[in-house]
Order: structure tokens, then C-alpha cells, then sequence
């Protein structure tokens, strides 16, 4: 859940950064304004972050164009238990810069953003002996998805407005995971590849990773879109929907030499990893003024995992020629998301944030795995606008999430298995941005 290999760019008021992912491998808010709300951002001007979120809503914003720049901060803590053992992810602090800009002119509002999605990841090293079984290997993962967005919204009319983009997406991953000769044997499906003798133990790792802090060792990119609308009911109540359409990714590759198979002898090759793919969400929110002060917001998501998260499939090709396939079941269920927040404009200068984000966890206890960790559940949030004059703001907002507990249900460690292993993970994340406009 490590992103610090995305660089996100926000545009305008707000920026959704590079992340550590909550909502599964989704972010739980995108950009400080919609964070401070819970994530809820569907019916209502929340910047330009609406590129992520529901993109008619930039058509809610006043003429004229602005630049961001922002910082998020990013602190997962992981934590891995069992047969008496412990091993803490390193990973529990990140800073995402990101930068960006959008204009409206007339009926027509548009820009481009590049944003961080989401993802996972987690850092142990050699020296736990539960990750690595005395091998000399740091256990890590790390998947981040990015999107380069240009957006179009456009004011039907008074009350109507209709949005979409166009994604280009890149997806980059790093892996170097320890496992059991019988889990190891038991992850491949197909080809010709002799792995040679097991390590002393009887323990084999896959490794592919490299030291870059903006792209994994494994890279991949392809297309994706999203379409929505927002309608006003009344002059306070507005409604709005979105529908992102699943992506289109090639596979991620690492270049020739890119991947490593280590057990007594290692051996070097390349690594694909096969129809990795972000899935199609929709959602759906209404937001309320209710006076000149407060303004509330609820939205509701659904995130289909189960399309793209039934196995994780790789190919090795050895430097020799042969190969080996790969599949690592996930079985992911789909998520529902409930996002509430509210608004209190305290003075013109000053408007204070609070919200919920409330998801079941989309990771089954059969195959939950402490490399990729994506159990969160519920967020709390707080944010603040602050005008610094009529043309220049800082935006702020802070979410923690409650530590969630799993314990693995799957096949004995021994075999490759998790069961019995105890899986915690809390966060506290925060954005920060500021933004000029003319």
C-alpha cells in the first residue's frame, strides 16, 4: 500500500496525492476537500479533484483558472504475528508532492491532472524471521496505479451538468516474497522452468524490485474513462452519479534480468505479470445546504474487486529460455462505501470539515497475505479551507483509520499457507495543498 512511487498532481483547490490505499487498493478521499468530508464528493464543487471523483462537478466551479500545489503524508502501520513471532512493515511514512491546474470558460469546464489512484505495499526485512525464514532477502511489495486526466465538464443548463475524461494509466509493482518448496511448487500452474534445489529450510523467493522512488521494477500502461452527471433538485439539494469504467492495462513488465527465482542457486529472468487491471466503480451522492453556514453530503460506492482480483498471475521467463506460470488466488469481494461529511463555514476566511468513510474489508481470511495488506475498514476525518485572500487558499485534512485485526483462515504456513497469522494495520494520513487562482 506504499505509493511513494506515484507522483500525483493535483489540480486547482484540490489534490489528491500519491497514497497508501484504504478502500481496498483505492484511496479514501481524493484531494483535501473531499477527504475532510469523508470521501464524499458526488454532488457538490470539490475542486478539481472531481477528475477522480465524479468530473460533472468541475462544471460547479466559478470562471476562471487556477494552479495547486500539495503534500500528502502517508503513515500505514502493519504489523504480522504468529508461532510466536512478530514482524513490523517498515513502510509508515511517505511524502507525495503534486502540482496541477484547470480552467471554465462559459458552459465548458476543463484541464489535465495526473493523480495517484491507489495501491499497496509493505517493507520487512531479512531480520524477521517470520517474512524472510532466514533468507537474505528484504520481504517488500509495492503496486501503485497513476492516471494522467483530461476532463471535460459541461453546464447543460441551470440545473444540469454533465462530465467525463479520459484516463491514460500507468501501473508499476515491485515483489520479493519468501515461501515454503511446497507453497512455491504449488503457485505454478504451467511451463518448464526448474527452480533447482530449495534454500536450507526448504524455502524459495521471487524477486522482482528496484530502488527507483517513482516507478516499480514490473511496468504497465493502458487506458480507462469516466462519465457522470450532477443535477440540481432544488437550489440546496443537488444529486450527482459517476461510473469509471474498469482499465485497459497491458501487461507489467520487467525488463531482461528484471526478476529473480532464489532458492540454493539463483537464477536470473524476466517477470510479466498478467491482466492486472483496475475495476470499474460507480457511485452515487446527494449534498445539502442548509444555510448559509453548513452544507452536508452522503455518497455511496461500489468498488467491483471480484472482476479483477480473483488471482494474481505472473510468468517467469529464465534467461535460459524456459518459463514457469504462476497464479496467487485472492478471491477479493466486491466493496460498498458509505462516505458522509459535513461543512461549517465559520467566517468568510474559514470553513472546517468533518466525515466518515465506513467499507467492508474486500479480503477474504482464506487468502489474506501480509504482503499486500488491504483489510482497512473505516475512516474518520477532519479537514479546514483557509482563505488567505480572495485569490489564494490552503486546504488541510486528516484521517486516521481505527487499526483492523484479521487472522488467516488458509492452508498451514508450513505448506505456504497463512492460517493462524495475525494481520494488523491502522492509518493516519493527511493532505495539505495550496491554491492560487484568477
Amino acid at each position: 500500500m506504499k505509493l511513494k512511487k506515484i507522483v500525483g498532481a493535483v489540480l486547482l483547490a484540490t489534490a489528491p496525492v500519491a497514497a497508501f490505499a484504504t478502500n481496498g487498493m483505492n484511496l479514501e478521499g481524493y484531494g483535501p476537500v473531499a477527504l475532510g468530508m469523508g470521501g464524499a464528493s458526488m454532488a457538490y464543487d470539490n475542486g478539481a479533484a472531481a477528475m477522480m471523483n465524479n468530473p460533472a462537478t468541475l462544471g460547479l466551479m466559478g470562471e476562471g483558472s487556477g494552479i495547486g500545489v500539495a503534500l500528502g503524508f502517508l503513515g500505514p502501520d502493519v504489523k504480522v504475528a504468529a508461532n510466536g513471532m512478530n514482524a513490523n512493515s517498515g513502510g509508515d511514512a511517505y511524502y507525495m508532492p503534486a502540482v496541477g491546474y484547470v480552467t471554465k470558460s462559459g458552459k465548458l469546464t476543463y484541464g489535465i491532472g495526473v493523480y495517484s489512484q491507489g495501491g499497496m505495499g509493505t517493507e520487512y526485512k531479512s531480520s524477521d524471521m517470520l517474512m524472510s525464514a532466514g533468507m537474505n532477502v528484504d520481504p517488500r511489495s509495492e503496486v501503485g496505479v497513476g492516471r494522467v486526466i483530461v476532463p471535460l465538464a459541461f453546464n447543460v443548463n441551470d440545473k444540469f451538468t454533465v462530465g467525463g475524461s479520459i484516463d491514460w494509466v500507468w501501473a508499476t509493482m515491485d515483489l520479493r516474497m519468501v515461501t515454503s518448496q511446497t507453497g512455491f511448487m504449488g503457485m505454478m500452474t504451467g511451463g518448464n522452468f526448474n527452480p533447482g534445489a530449495a534454500a536450507p529450510g526448504g524455502y524459495y523467493a521471487l524477486s522482482f524490485s528496484d530502488t527507483n522512488d517513482f516507478s516499480g521494477a514490473a511496468k504497465g500502461t493502458g487506458w480507462a474513462g469516466k462519465l457522470g452527471f450532477v443535477y440540481k433538485i432544488t437550489p440546496a439539494l443537488s444529486v450527482g452519479a459517476t461510473y469509471h469504467s474498469k482499465t485497459s492495462l497491458g501487461d507489467l513488465e520487467t525488463g531482461t534480468g528484471g526478476a529473480q527465482v532464489i532458492g540454493a542457486a539463483t537464477s536470473t529472468g524476466k517477470i510479466i505479470v498478467r491482466d492486472f487491471q483496475w475495476p470499474e466503480t460507480y457511485g452515487v451522492g446527494l449534498a445539502y445546504t442548509v444555510n448559509d453556514q453548513w452544507m452536508v453530503a452522503a455518497d455511496y460506492k461500489r468498488i467491483n474487486w471480484s472482476s479483477v482480483m480473483k488471482n494474481f498471475r505472473m510468468t517467469y521467463q529464465n534467461s535460459d529460455g524456459t518459463y514457469a506460470d504462476f497464479s496467487m488466488p485472492q478471491d477479493w469481494k466486491d466493496q460498498d462505501v458509505f462516505e458522509i461529511g459535513a461543512s461549517y463555514k465559520y467566517n468568510d476566511a474559514l470553513t472546517l470539515r468533518f466525515g466518515g468513510n465506513f467499507a467492508n474489508n474486500p479480503v477474504p481470511d482464506t487468502y489474506v497475505n501480509p504482503l499486500f495488506p488491504a483489510i482497512i475498514k473505516n475512516h474518520y476525518t477532519a479537514g479546514a479551507s483557509y482563505m488567505i485572500s480572495k485569490q489564494s487558499s490552503v486546504d488541510f485534512a486528516l484521517s486516521y483509520a481505527p487499526e483492523v485485526s484479521v487472522t488467516g483462515t488458509g492452508a498451514a504456513m508450513s505448506s505456504g499457507g497463512n492460517n493462524g497469522m495475525v494481520i494488523k494495520h491502522s492509518q493516519t494520513n493527511w493532505q495539505i495543498q495550496y491554491g492560487y487562482r484568477w
